[in-house]
């Protein structure tokens, strides 16, 4: 099967939405306008945002709360998109009503949080996955195309960074430690999971950071190394609207990735041959391709996805787990 498939060729599947902030209006429309699958309920503790959210996307059912939503019969996967402070809790509680489930990235605080949903969903036997679209997108299974045909040679060095300008709020989810704030899990994930697709677990980390007022990380630089000298070099940032780029060097060329890198769009490789060339595949969005993920993975039986795997979410939080570590980044009751 092809890497990356037209989302409106994936089987059909009735979502349910847990949170109706940002993201999942973003995950919402990517459905509605690119996929074959239904929205067909939404959960918020606040029944005003609940059906304002269900009025924009025309959701035909809302709950008040998440336990009607998982227990909702009409409802075949839910989609987790509250903060990372409650993943595990609205993940366990859509695993134990049956549904699979797809949870917004970071995908839990910690490795230990991470395991538990895991474990119950292997349990369980449904299909769990992290919402880590990136890995889904056209220019993504390109680049993956070019490095195994050896366009660039060996690996030598990947940079990437993700920093947004937030101004700080400690009412903001952003800065809150109760809600797993800070740059990391909500932006860091994002080259720290780049950097895992393309050369896998790091035999060493180093990581520097700088806390907001109210302790989680306003920024942080990290190098990650890997056998034979490779490393990448990655930072995150509440503090400046940063390029979004990344790098990929190898010992025959290199390719430059446009910002956003993480989402839809181009990259440039040139090699040391002296030929260059572009890949420039618009496209739309982008959450389309995750949701089509699940669905394809729920109609082949499946629990996990081979581009997104649970050993791969599990990686990547425990290299974050170890930046947190060095850089004395904790959260209340982990």
């Amino acid at each position: 099967m092809a890497r990356t498939e037209d989302p409106r060729t994936a089987p059909p599947i009735r979502w349910g939405i847990i949170g109706a902030g940002g993201i999942a209006s973003q995950f919402a429309h990517s459905v509605r306008e690119f996929t074959r699958a239904q929205l067909v309920a939404v959960g918020s503790r606040h029944r005003d945002r609940a059906e304002r959210f269900a009025t924009a996307h025309g959701i035909p059912t809302t709950h008040v709360g998440y336990r009607d939503l998982v227990e909702d019969t009409q409802v075949d996967a839910v989609y987790v998109a509250t903060p990372h402070s409650e993943h595990r809790e609205h993940a366990l509680l859509a695993i134990k009503a049956g549904k699979h489930v797809l949870v917004e990235k970071s995908f839990t605080r910690n490795a230990a949080e991470a395991r538990e949903v895991l474990d119950a969903a292997r349990a369980a036997g449904v299909f769990v996955m992290e919402a880590m679209w990136t890995r889904f997108l056209p220019h993504v299974a390109a680049l993956h195309q070019v490095i195994d045909a050896g366009e660039i040679g060996d690996i030598v060095n990947i940079r990437a960074d993700h920093g947004q300008h937030f101004a700080f709020d400690p009412a903001s989810r952003l800065y809150d430690p109760a809600l797993a704030g800070g740059a990391l899990l909500d932006l860091g994930v994002y080259p720290v999971s780049w950097t895992h697709d393309f050369l896998g677990v790091p035999q060493g980390v180093h990581a520097f950071g700088q806390l907001t007022e109210t302790g989680v990380d306003g920024q942080v630089s990290m190098v990650l190394d890997y056998p034979n000298g490779t490393q990448a070099t990655l930072n995150t940032t509440l503090w400046s609207k940063t390029p979004t780029t990344s790098s990929i060097s190898g010992t025959e060329g290199y390719i430059r990735v446009a910002g956003s890198f993480y989402a839809p769009t181009s990259f440039r490789v040139t090699r040391r041959d002296g030929r260059v060339w572009t890949f420039d595949l618009p496209a739309a969005r982008g959450l389309q391709y995750e949701a089509a993920e699940v669905a394809r993975c729920v109609a082949a039986g499946e629990t996990e996805s081979p581009l997104m795997t649970w050993q791969g979410t599990l990686d990547v939080m425990t290299t974050m787990d170890e930046i947190r570590r060095q850089i004395g980044v904790a959260y209340p009751g982990e």
